[in-house]
C-alpha cells in the first residue's frame, strides 16, 4: 500500500509540473489578476495591497486599508484563492497580511490491481504576514514571513518561509525600483522524508510612469538566483483610458521558450487583462495563454474597507 501511495504522490508531481520544479512551487503562481495581466513584472508597485506576493517592501506606500480577493481558474481542474490586506499601525509601520490556496482537483486513488480505494484532493496553502516602513522619503523596506502547508493523499508537508525587500522611488520622475527574495526557508517535514528545496527567487525590475501619455510601463527579472537568469524577463503595461478604465498587457519571457511547440507557441507567454472602478470596487480580470496547454483566467476584486 505505501509503494502505491508513493506513486499517486510521483504521478501527481508530473500532473503539476507546469508549476515548476520545486516543492511549493504554488508560490510562483500569478495571484493578482493585475499583477497576471502584466506578466507578473510587479516588484515595483506600490498602490495594490497584493505587492505582498511580489515585494513586501511595496505595502510601506499602500493607503488606507484595502483588501482583495482573487480567484483563478487554472488549467483542467485546478483553481485557486488569494486574499491580500494592509493596515497601518500609528508609530510602528505598515502591516499586511495574505493567503494563498490551490486545489488541484479530484484524484482517485487504487492499488496494484487497480481497484478504486478512494479519492483524494491535493491542495496547497500560505499564510504571510509582513511589516513595512521608511528609511526615508524615497527608500523602503519591507520583511515577511510566511507558514506553508501541502498535503496529497494521506501525505503532509509543512514549511517556512522568509521574504525581505526594498523600494526606491523618484516620484518626480515617475520611477519605482525594486528588489526582493522570496522564499527563503526549509520544509520543517517532508513528503515520504524526502527533503526538496523551496522556490527562492531574486526579483528586481522597476516601473516608469510616462509625463505625456496615459502609460505606465513594468519590467522586472523574476528568478536572478536561475543559472539561466536572463532569460526570466517580464515587460508590463498599463494603459489608463479614463478614470474607471485600464488595460494591461504583458510578456513573459521564459514561459513563450517553455509553451513553444516546433516553432510555434501561439499567444504562449503572453497575457492581457482590463481594470474598472465599480463604485469603489477595484474589479480586474486577467487572461493569459500557455499556447496548445490552454488558457488562465483570473479575476479579482479590492475594495478599501477604512
Amino acid at each position: 500500500m505505501k509503494n502505491i501511495k508513493i506513486i499517486i504522490v510521483l504521478l501527481f508531481g508530473i500532473v503539476t509540473q507546469s508549476l515548476g520544479q520545486n516543492t511549493y512551487d504554488f508560490l510562483r503562481v500569478d495571484s493578482s489578476p493585475r499583477a497576471a495581466a502584466l506578466a507578473g513584472a510587479y516588484v515595483a508597485i506600490n498602490d495594490d495591497p497584493n505587492i505582498i506576493f511580489y515585494n513586501p517592501a511595496g505595502i510601506t506606500n499602500v493607503e488606507n486599508v484595502p483588501i482583495s480577493f482573487s480567484f483563478m481558474k487554472y488549467i483542467v481542474d485546478i483553481n485557486s484563492v488569494s486574499l491580500a490586506s494592509t493596515f497601518n499601525i500609528d508609530g510602528i509601520g505598515k502591516f499586511a497580511s495574505s493567503l494563498q490556496y490551490i486545489n488541484y482537483g479530484d484524484f482517485e486513488e487504487r492499488d496494484e490491481s487497480g481497484n478504486k480505494l478512494g479519492n483524494f484532493k491535493p491542495s496547497d496553502l500560505a499564510l504571510t504576514l509582513a511589516y513595512g516602513n521608511s528609511f526615508d522619503e524615497n527608500l523602503t523596506y519591507g520583511i515577511g514571513l510566511k507558514l506553508i502547508y501541502s498535503n496529497i493523499a494521506d501525505y503532509t508537508s509543512l514549511g517556512v518561509a522568509g521574504d525581505f525587500g526594498i523600494q526606491y522611488s523618484l516620484p518626480q520622475n515617475g520611477w519605482n525600483f525594486g528588489l526582493s527574495i522570496l522564499n527563503i526557508g526549509n520544509q520543517l517535514t517532508y513528503y515520504n522524508e524526502a527533503r526538496e528545496d523551496l522556490p527562492t527567487s531574486i526579483q528586481l525590475g522597476g516601473s516608469k510612469k510616462l509625463e505625456h501619455m496615459p502609460l505606465q510601463l513594468f519590467f522586472a527579472f523574476t528568478r536572478l538566483n536561475d543559472e539561466d537568469r536572463l532569460k526570466f524577463f517580464n515587460i508590463g503595461a498599463e494603459f489608463t483610458l479614463s478614470k474607471i478604465i485600464q488595460l494591461r498587457f504583458g510578456y513573459n519571457n521564459i514561459k513563450r521558450e517553455e509553451y513553444k511547440v516546433a516553432s510555434s507557441a501561439g499567444l504562449g507567454g503572453f497575457s492581457f487583462g482590463i481594470g474598472i472602478d465599480v463604485k469603489g470596487y477595484d474589479v480586474d480580470y486577467a487572461f493569459n495563454s500557455m499556447g496548445d496547454i490552454g488558457t488562465v483566467h483570473r479575476i479579482g476584486v479590492t475594495a478599501v474597507i477604512r
